[in-house]
């Protein structure tokens, strides 16, 4: 049995940026950090022939093509089974559809595992590349690629997504005292709502090929904003960067009315008033992850726990997705 885990993960800057219908043109920046939550994913050679699936559902099919699961029938195409014999079970920390890229944690463990199922080695920037290829242009998702390459990469990690598809992978330059700081002052807590980050990112891809200006405009100033937070952070200035997350949640507000509704201003609203420097919604918005950098936790905790939300506590992934063939 092979068994493969893969990094969930926060944006920390830049964030919708990483879209085709954007950097295409324009180029895209952000910064992402892998966080100690993970997908897993387990291969193993059962007795029996065909092709068994355990996931929210359970599979059992005779040939690949009959594969109900959208990215395992790709990926297990591309494996050219001659006679299928194998079986796939997935699990996760954190539930999917929460805003912390568990579609590109779960395609970058899926084909880490089949490759080191059949003794194969495959590089960061491989992996990376194939679970994009799969998600966006086999599938078509209008999603971005920073789910897939922090995965891959893990850490803290800045992307530059150039106009050629090629994406640039940098560490963040940050000393190890600020990242335990970061650490320390970064809560995240659970809104509730979930909801699919491609029905979200659809009106921005949409309206980036339209090149509507209001849209654009407002992924130039996250981009820039994205710079900053780099700045920011390998400066060690970690109430710069609060003060910018909160520019970014209201600049991202405003590219979609999807992207939040009254009881997550509320509740954010009220992590502001208790303790809060700034803070937004993980992912592509309108639901999941409440994440906030504060200076008086004991104060933000109470607040958030008296709304009801529960936090889930983390620290940072430098590993990126790994296999074995014996547990973690």
């Amino acid at each position: 049995m092979m068994i493969s885990r893969s990094p969930l993960r926060i944006t920390l800057g830049g964030g919708g940026t990483d879209l085709p219908s954007y950097y295409r043109e324009h180029e895209g920046f952000l910064i992402a950090g892998a966080i100690d939550k993970y997908v897993y994913v387990t291969v193993m050679r059962p007795f029996d022939k065909g092709i068994y699936l355990k996931y929210s559902e359970l599979e059992h099919v005779e040939r690949v093509e009959q594969v109900r699961h959208k990215i395992i029938r790709e990926a297990l195409l591309m494996q050219n089974l001659r006679t299928p014999q194998i079986e796939i079970t997935t699990l996760a920390d954190i539930p999917a559809g929460t805003g912390l890229g568990s579609s590109g944690s779960f395609t970058t463990a899926l084909i880490k595992a089949l490759y080191a199922h059949r003794r194969q080695l495959i590089s960061p920037k491989e992996l990376a590349e194939l679970a994009c290829h799969i998600e966006i242009d086999l599938l078509g998702e209008p999603i971005g690629k920073q789910d897939q390459y922090i995965a891959a990469y893990g850490g803290l990690t800045c992307l530059t997504f150039h106009r050629d598809d090629t994406v640039s992978v940098e560490s963040l330059n940050i000393p190890v005292q600020t990242i335990f700081d970061l650490e320390d002052k970064l809560l995240m807590f659970f809104t509730g709502f979930s909801r699919s980050a491609g029905s979200v990112l659809k009106d921005q891809h949409v309206r980036s090929e339209q090149n509507n200006r209001e849209m654009i405009d407002n992924l130039h100033y996250v981009k820039q904003l994205g710079c900053q937070c780099r700045k920011a952070l390998e400066d060690s200035d970690l109430l710069k960067f609060g003060r910018l997350m909160h520019e970014h949640w209201e600049h991202k507000k405003m590219r979609s009315p999807n992207m939040s509704n009254s009881k997550i201003n509320k509740w954010y609203n009220l992590a502001m008033a208790n303790g809060a420097v700034g803070g937004k919604l993980v992912g592509a918005g309108g639901g999941g992850f409440l994440l906030f950098l504060s200076e008086d936790k004991a104060r933000l905790r109470s607040a958030m726990n008296q709304v009801g939300l529960e936090e889930v506590r983390f620290r940072f992934d430098f590993n990126g997705t790994l296999s074995s063939s014996r547990f973690f």
